[in-house]
């Protein structure tokens, strides 16, 4: 493989930047990306926030017919007509809400990762890491909206699944040569800046979604006493 740097213009498309993104790895790639004059935070953040958008929606359908599926095994389905497509409905219309979530968290992580590359001595920034690490995560989440759709085929949607989990390796593996590329220092520094806030924002999320969790259980469960009243004779 050539260790000549990829140079991007000032002409080269979004779609040819995620390409180099995903299929050159080396800091030579990420390096080029990031020097673009393109290399803006509020282009990384639009990226990551339409890509959320289809992913969003494709993990949606298999949601939806997964819920039909199980009012259907409850003999309800039938009987709730169109509360099944409220509930599809109530689905889709969380779907901004739910990209919006991905851009902020991501928009967090990046600004968390900068700070402690600063802490390291990194030379980057916050624009150069957000542009480069949206080249990586934009197209990722878009394919594992794909993989999550195809994961509900009968029989095979389990490989689809162990593929998907194997991407997201690789994935963790470009963002960290990203950053080490971005703020031009050692591997140990990258994978710490890379690390440290990750393992932060998890258990902050951890705690959120049990919360969550938490209260649409509850909730969940008053609708589902109240559509069992509602169908006793």
């Amino acid at each position: 493989m050539s260790n000549e740097p990829v140079i991007p213009s000032s002409s080269t498309s979004f779609l040819q930047t995620w390409v180099n993104a995903l299929t050159k790895p080396r800091e030579e790639t990420y390096a080029a990306i990031a020097a673009s004059p393109q290399a803006k935070s509020m282009t990384a953040y639009l990226w990551v926030f339409l890509a959320s958008i289809v992913s969003s929606l494709l993990t949606l359908i298999v949601q939806g017919s997964a819920i039909r599926s199980q009012l259907d095994d409850a003999g309800v389905g039938g009987q709730l007509g169109g509360g099944v497509g409220a509930i599809v409905v109530t689905l889709l219309c969380g779907t901004p809400i739910a990209a919006v979530a991905a851009t902020a968290i991501f928009a967090v992580f990046v600004a968390l990762v900068q700070w402690i590359s600063k802490m390291f001595g990194g030379k980057g920034n916050n624009d150069k890491l957000a542009y480069t690490a949206a080249a990586i995560a934009a197209p990722y989440s878009l394919v594992s909206g794909v993989f999550v759709l195809l994961s509900a085929i009968p029989f095979v949607g389990f490989c689809f699944r162990i593929i998907l989990a194997l991407a997201g390796l690789y994935i963790i593996v470009l963002e960290i040569m990203a950053v080490k590329a971005v703020n031009q220092f050692g591997w140990g520094q990258a994978i710490g800046s890379y690390f440290i806030p990750g393992l932060a924002l998890l258990l902050i999320c951890c705690c959120v979604a049990a919360v969550i969790g938490s209260i649409t259980g509850l909730a969940l469960g008053n609708v589902w006493s109240t559509i069992n009243q509602s169908l006793a004779p």
